[in-house]
Parts: C-alpha cells; structure tokens; sequence
C-alpha cells in the first residue's frame, strides 16, 4: 500500500514537471515568435515608404558579436519603438540596421544613433552615427577603406565610400567637423573588447560616392563644440 502510494506520489510529481516544463517551452516560443515579429519594424516601415525599395530582412540581428549585457539590454528595449530616421547598410560586415535619433543607452540598444549637432541623414554635410561596440557596431572591427556604406530615407538612398578609419580620445571632436565632401562618421568605442568604460574611439569616415553633392557645412556649424559620443558600460 505505502509502495502504491510512493508510485502514485512520483507519477504525480512527472506529470507536474511535464506540464511545466510544456508552458515553459510555449513561453519561449511565443516570446521568440514576439521578437521576431517586432524586429526592426522601423525598418520595414523605413523601407515599404521608400517607392525603389525591397522588403528587408525580417530576422533578429545576428547576435554572435554581441556581448550577453548588449543582447540582454537590446531585448529588453523592444517595447519601445521609437520612428527611424534611416536605414544603415554596410554588406562589408553584413550590417543594416535602424538610424534612430539620440545616443542614449535605450536608443542604441534598438538601432544606432544619429549625433545631435551633425546634419540628419539625408541632408547633406558630415552626418555622425554612434553605435555600441559590444552590439551593432562590434562589426566595425572587420571594416576597411573601400568598403561601401548605404544611408536609406524615406527620400531617397546614399553611398559613402569609406576612405579613412583613425582611433581618437573620446575629446576629438574634431572627428565630426565639415569635411571636403558630403560624408558619413561612425562613432564607437575602443578597444572592441575592453572590460568597462573603453578609453578611446573608433572612428570610420565615408565620403559620399557621388561627388556632384557638397558638403553642408551650414546645418553642421554647430557639431564642433560637442563632445561627440560616450558609451555607457
């Protein structure tokens, strides 16, 4: 009798944990189904607008690169969703992602972030976009001086040619100031691997490939005084 009821405890028990373990499985799948769904809508949003476009792809960045604190933090900011100002493309490092506005840490968990007091993308001049070393921009570490890198609006889409890769102090603000031509700066932190607050910056400059569009040195007169972009670890 107590043997009978012994079993009949431990089949209880394993349905119990077959059950748990069933809702856990339906969690996950669900919330990997949510992400998946969710993922980069700003950029489908971006692109559907744009007339010359096609569908982007749907799937969740690749992670590999990522730290775990960065893919942890990137996951936790899907609730919000803040309006893409463009798409960054770099197929040298299989890169594209959202442009959003501001480099706070919310924003550069979901996408890279346009830098206050440099041209919006589209308009010309020297546009700066930071992005997080240990998230979307960990990539840059494999970029190069020839590789091609496209900014999509809502208006239409530019090249940049990627023509010079320096590493600064965090203070050269220099870094976003007017150059010859239109161009592109991307801003993160240095050394791609460094434990804590990373002492220096990672700079890739871009001309545009279109040389007929001059740079915007007007709306960009204010981007000298700014300290430019400080990672938050």
């Amino acid at each position: 009798m107590e043997r009978s009821n012994v079993i009949k405890t431990l089949t209880g028990i394993e349905r119990l944990l077959l059950v748990v373990g069933f809702l856990l499985v339906s969690v996950y799948v669900a919330a990997r189904i949510h992400s998946v769904l969710s993922s980069r809508a700003e950029l489908r949003q971006l692109w559907r607008t744009q007339a010359a476009a096609t569908e982007p792809d749907k799937s969740e960045p690749d992670f590999r690169l990522w730290s775990e604190q960065r893919i942890a933090a990137y996951k936790a900011s899907r609730n919000a969703t803040p309006s893409a100002l463009a798409a960054l493309e770099i197929p040298a490092i299989r890169l594209e992602v959202p442009v959003l506005e501001g480099t706070d840490d919310l924003t550069l968990n979901q996408g890279v972030g346009h830098i206050e007091g440099t041209p919006l993308p589209g308009k010309g001049g020297n546009v700066g976009i930071a992005g997080h070393r240990d998230g979307f921009f960990r990539g840059l570490k494999d970029i190069h001086e020839g590789d091609t890198i496209d900014l999509i609006t809502k208006t239409g889409s530019s090249r940049y040619i990627v023509d010079e890769i320096l590493i600064v102090s965090p203070d050269d603000a220099w870094v976003l100031r007017p150059r010859p031509s239109a161009s592109l700066t991307l801003v993160t932190c240095y050394p791609f691997y460094f434990v804590g607050s990373a002492p220096q910056r990672f700079i890739v400059h871009a001309s545009i490939a279109d040389t007929g569009q001059p740079a915007n040195r007007e709306e960009q007169s204010s981007s000298a005084g700014k300290g430019g972009y400080q990672e938050r670890k």
